[in-house]
Parts: structure tokens; sequence; C-alpha cells
């Protein structure tokens, strides 16, 4: 349901008043005029509905006495061009300091039609700022009463009540009626009342589709952020999920890694098994079977093991070269190492005893120059 409440400002000069008239207000729900008046009644008009999905508005209507119309017509101008070069017109042709002056244009909707200016002054706006934060509201937007008025036939003017204020509109102007000036400003033209029915269903179209707001420039509200408590509970929910989900993973990866160790260590002893070593579990049965390659010289006994160690210090010293290498069942590697400096061979010793092997060595020097020495290297650490 789209709910729409339209409230009529005062005029700045009635506004503090001791006495002064209630605003005018209409209730339009889903684009049907359903209450009206002048009075405080429009206060019952706003209640919230219990319905929390209706589309609630509230527009203001500036009244014609402090903010006047013109339609300028800039036939050959883009429509952004045609809304630039009307607001410097309008300032132009306006009395008074520009500075004080709020100008607001609407931007038509295709070349050559008529730009709308509205003309006010920053001291109204903030008038009615004030009153309208004193009563807690906030309008989508503040629109001029005279731009509801639609234009008049060819050499003619209306003249409409909108919002208990007398409206003369001509071709190109919107503006309060004065009884005294009206004959004056129409001249030769006619000045018609303008039916009432027309009025109400051109002042709907105008608060469905706002030629122009003055909450624009300096005026624009500023955007609040609001949360909503749904999704707050939403996001709660959602971080106390996260943080479930982040301590269950360690422990589903704990869990995991206890059940794939302990798959492993089964297979390690069926393993033994059948190699015919009896063990209670993973660890014994793998200290049996070191212990029965050690006794045929394989495991980490092994020639492999030492040789490998041997062989990785040696490519850190391209100058130290391999002259012997015996190997002996209790793991212990033998070897002659051949280099132009001492320097050379104990970079590799010092690299072995970094990988935590036992090193013996004797120097000696070579017929051929060359510093050498024999070394005994333990393939246990």
């Amino acid at each position: 349901m789209s709910r729409t409440l339209v409230l009529w400002l005062p005029p700045v000069a009635a506004l503090g008043e001791e006495g002064a008239p209630h605003p005018a207000w209409l209730r339009i729900d889903d684009g049907v005029i359903v209450d009206s008046g002048q009075d405080d009644g429009w206060v019952g008009a706003w209640e919230k509905p219990e319905d929390d999905d209706a589309d609630d508005r509230l527009v203001a209507l500036a009244p014609a006495a402090d903010v006047p119309l013109r339609w300028l017509h800039y036939p050959d101008a883009a429509p952004a061009q045609a809304a630039a070069a009307a607001r410097i017109d309008v300032l132009k042709d306006s009395l008074g300091d520009a500075a004080s002056l709020h100008v607001v244009t609407g931007q038509p909707a295709s070349e050559g039609q008529a730009v709308p200016v509205a003309v006010t002054t920053h001291a109204a706006m903030a008038a009615w700022t004030d009153w309208l934060k004193a009563r807690d509201l906030a309008p989508v937007a503040v629109i001029p009463a005279a731009a509801a008025v639609p234009p008049p036939e060819p050499d003619m003017l209306w003249t409409a009540e909108v919002g208990g204020e007398q409206i003369v509109r001509s071709a190109d102007r919107a503006y309060r009626s004065d009884p005294e000036l009206d004959a004056l400003i129409a001249g030769s033209h006619d000045i018609a009342p303008l039916d009432p029915d027309k009025m109400r269903e051109a002042l709907l179209l105008t608060l469905a589709a706002p030629p122009l707001d003055l909450l624009s420039g300096g005026w624009k509200p500023k955007r609040s952020w609001a949360v909503d408590p749904a999704l707050l509970r939403i996001a709660k929910y959602l971080l106390i999920a996260l943080v479930v989900l982040s301590l269950l993973i360690p422990v589903v990866h704990a869990v995991r890694l206890v059940s794939d160790t302990g798959r492993a260590d089964e297979a390690v002893v069926a393993m033994a098994k059948k190699g015919g070593v009896t063990a209670s579990d993973a660890a014994a049965a793998e200290a049996e079977l070191d212990r029965r390659l050690a006794a045929a010289g394989g495991g980490p006994l092994a020639f492999s093991v030492p040789a490998s160690a041997l062989y990785d210090a040696m490519s850190d010293a391209p100058g130290v070269s391999l002259k012997t290498l015996s190997h002996r069942t209790d793991g212990t590697l033998t070897t002659t190492l051949a280099a132009p400096r001492v320097e050379d061979i104990n970079q590799v010793l010092l690299a072995l005893q970094a990988r935590g092997y036992r090193i013996t060595a004797q120097p000696m020097a070579g017929s051929d120059g060359q510093q050498m020495a024999n070394i005994t290297i333990r393939a246990v650490p």
C-alpha cells in the first residue's frame, strides 16, 4: 500500500504568529485522496500503520507567496544546458543579493521544452526546515505549490485555490494572486477559474512526478544510515556460525590426523607381522626392523645414508675431490678427501657435523702437493 501525506508549509510571514491558521493537508492512499483538511488532523492521518510493508511518504508544498515560479524557453539548447542557462538568467533578473537566494531549476524531458525555475530565499528554507524539525517531520520533497497549477489555454490565465492559497498561472509564470495586480498583469487576457477536478488531477500528477524539488543544493538532506534490527540479528547469527566453524575446522583436522595416524600405525604393525616381527605398536615394530636391518648391514646403517650426506657436503665445496671410499657393516663410512687447501676439507667436515654426524679426520700431505685427510663418518647421528 502506498500512502502519501501532503502538507502545505505556512507562509514565512505567518511563522511564529499567534493564532496563525493551521496548514492545509491531504492524505493520499494508492493515488486516491481519502482525507483532507486545514487543521491539526494531519497528525492522526500520519500515524504509522500496522502494516510494515506500507510505502509512506511525506511531501511538503511551499506557498506561492514565498516561492513564485517562472518557465523559460531555450528552443535550441539541450535539457541540461537549458536548465543551467535558466538559473543564470533568473539570478540576473532577481532583486537582492544573489547569495541569499535559493534558485532551483527543473530539467525538461526533451529539447525545446520550458524550464521551470523556483526562486525563494535561504532564510525561508531555514524557517521551514526548523518548523518541520520541531514536529519531527522529514519530507521526501518540498515542491512549490505553484508548480501544481497546469498551464492555461492560449491567451488566458488560470486562477486556482491550492491549499487555501489563490494562485494565478500564466503561460510562463505562477504566483500568489493579488486582486489589485492581477488585472494589470493579465492585460487583455482573460482570467478564468480552473475547474477543481482538473486542479485535483494536476496536483496528483505533480506529486507523482515533481517537476522540481526545493530540497536540493545545500538544502539536500544528508543521507542517514539506519541499522535494520532484523539484519543485525542475522549478522549476529552469521558471526556466531563463523566462530563455531572456525573452531570446528582445527578440531576436525585433529580428529582426521589422529584417525589417519592410527590407520598408518596399524598398517606398519601389519607389514611387520608379515615380515615375521611381532610388535604391540608401530614404534616397537620400527625399532625391531631397524635392529634386524642393522644386523644385516641395511636400514639407517646402510651405505646410502652417510654417502648421501657426504656428497651433499661436497657439493658446496667444488675444490674437494674423493680419493677413496669404503663402508663397514656397523654403518661407518671411511673416505679419503683431497683439496688444494685444508680449509676446503674443513668446510666439508663442518657441513657433515652440522647434519649431526660424528666425524674423525687425520690430515696428511699428498704426493702432488694437495692437502688430504683420512675421514671416518658414523652413519647414525
